[in-house]
Formats: C-alpha cells, sequence, structure tokens
C-alpha cells in the first residue's frame, strides 16, 4: 500500500474514533476496545492479504477470525471483534469512503454466558475489615469497599463520583452510568457512618496534597487526585491477599455480590435492575440462576434425605 494510501487510512481511522466518542457517545473503555480490535485486523491485512481497511472483504474478515481462534480467543472476545468491524463497515458504508458492507455476512459466534463470580458474606465481611481505619489510606479503602458492596457500583462509576454527587442528608448517591444514563442509589446506614469519617477524618488530608486545584472527585489518590481503575484493582488486589480470600477478586465482584446478596434476601429483580443501572432485565436475570444455585447448595447440604 502506498505512503498516500496510509495516510488516507490513518486519517479514516482517527475519524471513526471521533464520531464514536462525540456522535455515538460511547465509553473510554469501548473506544479503546474498538480500536484495539480493528488495529489487530490492520496487521492481519497488512501481513497476509492484498487488501486494507477500505478495501477488505469476508473472506479477509473469516481469515482473520480463524487466525484468532487458532491463538484460543474465547468466544466473547471474538463477538467483541467482529462488532468491532461492524461498527467500522457502517461508518465507512455510511461515509461513502466504501460501498459496501462485509461484516454483515459474518454471524457472530454464541456467547458464553457463565455465571458471575461471587464473594460469600463472611468473605465481603473480611474483606472490609482488612484495611486498618486508624490510618487514612486504610480509612479511604474501607470506605471504597464499603460503597462498592452497598450499592453495586461499576468501578468506572465510582472513580468519577464528585463530591457533589453524594448526599449524605439523603443518604443518595447520584451516579452517571453506561450511555450517561443518571440513576440514584440509596446509601446504607454502614456505608453511610464510613462515608462521613472518610470525609472528615481522610479527605481533606488528601485535597491539601494537590499541587493544583483542589479535585471535586469524591475518592483521592495519596497524591489528592482522582483514582484510576488500575489504581482501584490493585488496592482490592492487596487487601484480598490480607483478608486471606483465595479467590480471584476484581472490583466487578463486588458488583456481583452486591446483586447476588440482594437476590438471596428476597429483593425484587426490577429493583436490583434499576441499582445496577442494566438497561436490559436479561442482564439482570442471571442473577437469579446464581440463587437457584445457591438453594440448591442449602438443600443439598441441609435436607437429611442428602
Amino acid at each position: 500500500m502506498s505512503e498516500s494510501s496510509n495516510q488516507f487510512e490513518e486519517d479514516y481511522l482517527s475519524d471513526f474514533i471521533r464520531y464514536l466518542k462525540v456522535v455515538r457517545g460511547l465509553s473510554v473503555n469501548t473506544i479503546q476496545n474498538y480500536e484495539r480490535d480493528i488495529r489487530k485486523f490492520q496487521t492481519f491485512l497488512t501481513e497476509n492479504s492484498n487488501h486494507n481497511l477500505m478495501t477488505f472483504d469476508v473472506l479477509d474478515i473469516k481469515a482473520f477470525l480463524s487466525d484468532l481462534t487458532l491463538k484460543h480467543l474465547a468466544p466473547n472476545s471474538r463477538a467483541r471483534v467482529i462488532s468491532s468491524l461492524r461498527q467500522l463497515s457502517r461508518y465507512f458504508l455510511k461515509e461513502k469512503i466504501r460501498s459496501d458492507d462485509p461484516s454483515r455476512l459474518i454471524e457472530l459466534p454464541k456467547k458464553a454466558r457463565p455465571l458471575p463470580k461471587q464473594l460469600t458474606v463472611s468473605e465481603v465481611d473480611a474483606l472490609l475489615k482488612a484495611p486498618d481505619v486508624s490510618d487514612l489510606i486504610g480509612l479511604r479503602d474501607r470506605t471504597i469497599f464499603e460503597l462498592m458492596y452497598a450499592t453495586g457500583l461499576r468501578v468506572s462509576e465510582l472513580t468519577h463520583l464528585t463530591v457533589g454527587e453524594v448526599h449524605l442528608d439523603t443518604q443518595i448517591i447520584r451516579v452517571i452510568g453506561k450511555g450517561n444514563k443518571e440513576r440514584l442509589i440509596p446509601i446504607a446506614n454502614q456505608a453511610m457512618f464510613w462515608l462521613q469519617r472518610y470525609l472528615e477524618d481522610s479527605r481533606p488530608t488528601l485535597v491539601g496534597r494537590s499541587k493544583g486545584e483542589p479535585s471535586t472527585i469524591f475518592f483521592l489518590n495519596r497524591r489528592g487526585e482522582g483514582f484510576t481503575r488500575q489504581g482501584i484493582w490493585k488496592n482490592l488486589k492487596k487487601y484480598v491477599v490480607k483478608a486471606g480470600i483465595k479467590k480471584v477478586v476484581s472490583p466487578h465482584v463486588l458488583r456481583h455480590s452486591f446483586a447476588s446478596h440482594l437476590i438471596q434476601n428476597g429483593a425484587d429483580l426490577r429493583i436490583i435492575q434499576e441499582l445496577l443501572g442494566h438497561s436490559d432485565i436479561s442482564t439482570t436475570e442471571i442473577y437469579t440462576h446464581l440463587d437457584q444455585v445457591h438453594l440448591r447448595k442449602i438443600y443439598k447440604n441441609s435436607h437429611p434425605r442428602q
């Protein structure tokens, strides 16, 4: 491919990424995943085909997917790759960069829906007690975990939470979730206690460490700046080990635990859907399967004929 063609391709790809951000309003994570998938396909075309992003055909897509299968990429990940290429093809078609959409001839692989991992109530208790709350960092971390378990927040929602969105007077937090959808989540009494302590005994010191304007982000790192998702994950991993929990625990496991424990205690599925910010009830229904597993375990351990 000539140098000018390369530049055209890069320009069109940059326009597509901008379109996803500005027009579609997709999250940073989703856009990064799309771009990563397309870049991999671009490299594959360079090494295995005479085509580029403006001229690839259905055979190129099939060859790429076959290569990913040989590399043992999971069905869910392959489905995301197809979705990325579909978005690109439709955009190019809409903008008249190309006259066809070869991705429409590709079927999505069947997605596996494994049951989400969760912690037991005793494991959650051990995790919440792991931080040393006599230290301002430990107090902050205890508050983070208490709030995540009390509300089911996504880690991205937690890291973007601002002081103005936490309403202690009404025990409500205002969350901007996926697709910029707003939802209001009540704060349980235990979480309220730790939020108040963090605001009084930890956050003022952390704010004072900022070298620039004081941040409005609610949870701050040691430098008085907002957390990254990776920062939350790293902290959680440390406390999971300290609590003696032998499972692999991500921030999303606390979200799953929140929903699963509500189901086990009789909460209505529609309420949980609202609290989690799921647009489709079918996404929430997977927690009913977890509840059935929980019930079968209780039955097996408790019934005299087992």
